[in-house]
């Protein structure tokens, strides 16, 4: 357990916690809620570790305002959630069901009523499942149907969220729900899923313009980013290295900072269209970063369908999920957007990291996860180290206030500050919830740097 005190962080610095709709919202049939892809995926025989779906979940449509006093009493700034859209269009177009937006109407006055500032994510991967009958992302007019969805939600909630976030890991979108099948809703294109890419950028494009003419709040992205590390000193590891990372961190980067997209990137050319890069590129006030890993790349086998081969990074504590524990990484990853973008890039919020491991209640009904305390002290040191180098970092959400259902691993891995019993939905906070809060109180008590 780590002993020194966290080093100090500017004044406003934002302090939050992130969670998504249909990992813990459940109630999936509840106030006409439509049906998502991940419904649809879920309910797929073979397609979730433990055979579950978040048709429960973590029962937070229902108890809520319980878990606002979780927030409240580790004394974040911000919680950073997810609007479902199939709360909100049950098919994906037309006027907005006023009991979806009732819910998170609710939510955001509760997180103001405790001085917890509201950040909504408008897509976290739960596109409702009409739209994917229509094509999904691989039809451009689900750009379209996007940006009228985010003109509804912005007309109810604009004046209070104070920071929006259109889309969630676009990058994982594209290549586990197009491109291996993995994550919903199970297409196997591999790099014919371009379109996927294109489509969620212009979306992306369309909603910042629909939501700046409905609130004055700031705007913003979350991209997964992670560095990319040769494993070998040839000429094709290195390039498989700028293959993945291409891939990976700049194609859903350079568009965004009107450089067009990385060469090699571009699928079919046909689907992106003259004024494209231009409704991309429109201005963001924050670039959201989530990190959890590096990631290790080797050139392919050959036959491979893939320009890169991924391989294991050694000399790292590992998590549940086998990803390696590298704060180093954080750094790493924040120098590298800082000196590749220069004046380009707008302030950075961690907008996810986080780490899951099996935590489980002792004999007194107490967890404690001395790996996670360590983990989130390393990074919160890592962000510190990268501010020194002049990175213009605002905020640290971690990933996540609760354990959840987490995609395709079901209730398997457990990210949470807090214990879910899933049985009865009892949260236990965990040691690092203790302190996290701590922290936080102290780096809120020091003097502005």
């Amino acid at each position: 357990m780590p002993t020194a005190p966290l080093p100090q962080f500017p004044a406003g610095f934002r302090w939050g916690v992130s969670t998504s709709a249909y990992q813990i919202e459940g109630a999936v049939g509840a106030d006409g809620r439509g049906p998502s892809i991940w419904d649809t995926f879920a309910h797929s025989p073979g397609r979730i570790a433990d055979g579950s779906s978040g048709d429960v979940a973590c029962e937070h449509y229902h108890r809520h305002r319980e878990d606002v006093a979780l927030l409240a009493g580790l004394g974040v700034t911000a919680y950073r959630f997810s609007v479902a859209w199939p709360r909100i269009q049950p098919g994906g177009t037309g006027p907005a069901h006023p009991r979806g937006l009732d819910f998170y109407d609710r939510l955001v006055d509760e997180l103001l009523a405790h001085d917890i500032d509201p950040v909504a994510t408008l897509y976290h991967w739960d596109l409702p499942q009409p739209l994917e009958d229509a094509g999904g992302w691989l039809a451009r007019d689900t750009a379209a149907r996007f940006a009228g969805y985010a003109d509804l939600v912005a007309a109810r909630l604009g004046d209070r969220v104070k920071l929006w976030i259109t889309l969630n890991e676009p990058f994982v979108q594209m290549s586990l729900g197009y491109g291996t099948g993995e994550h919903a809703p199970g297409r196997t294109l591999l790099f014919d899923a371009f379109p996927v890419a294109h489509h969620q950028l212009l979306g992306h494009g369309l909603a910042v313009a629909a939501l700046r003419a409905r609130s004055g709040s700031p705007v913003a992205i979350a991209n997964n980013y992670s560095p990319v590390r040769a494993r070998g000193g040839t000429d094709a590891d290195r390039s498989a290295a700028a293959a993945y990372e291409a891939l990976h961190n700049r194609l859903f980067t350079d568009p965004l900072l009107g450089r067009g997209y990385p060469e090699g990137t571009i699928g079919d050319p046909s689907v992106v269209r003259d004024e494209d890069l231009a409704v991309i590129a429109a201005p963001i006030d924050v670039l959201g970063v989530n990190y959890y890993n590096p990631t290790g790349v080797r050139a392919p086998q050959e036959g491979s369908p893939l320009p890169f081969e991924l391989a294991p990074l050694d000399g790292y504590p590992r998590t549940a999920f086998d990803w390696p524990v590298a704060p180093d990484g954080l750094h790493e990853l924040l120098g590298w957007l800082h000196r590749t973008y220069g004046d380009a890039l707008p302030p950075v919020e961690i907008t996810e990291s986080g780490c899951a491991y099996h935590d489980v209640p002792d004999a007194d009904g107490r967890v404690h996860d001395p790996e996670r305390v360590a983990y989130l002290d390393g990074h919160l040191r890592a962000v510190r180290a990268a501010l020194d180098d002049g990175v213009d970092v605002r905020g640290y959400f971690v990933w996540s206030l609760l354990d959840n259902w987490e995609w395709a691993e079901g209730f398997t891995k457990r990210f949470g500050l807090v214990h879910v019993d899933y049985a009865t939905q009892a949260r236990t906070p965990k040691s690092s919830y203790a302190w996290l809060r701590d922290a936080i109180a102290a780096a809120r008590r020091k003097p502005a740097r």
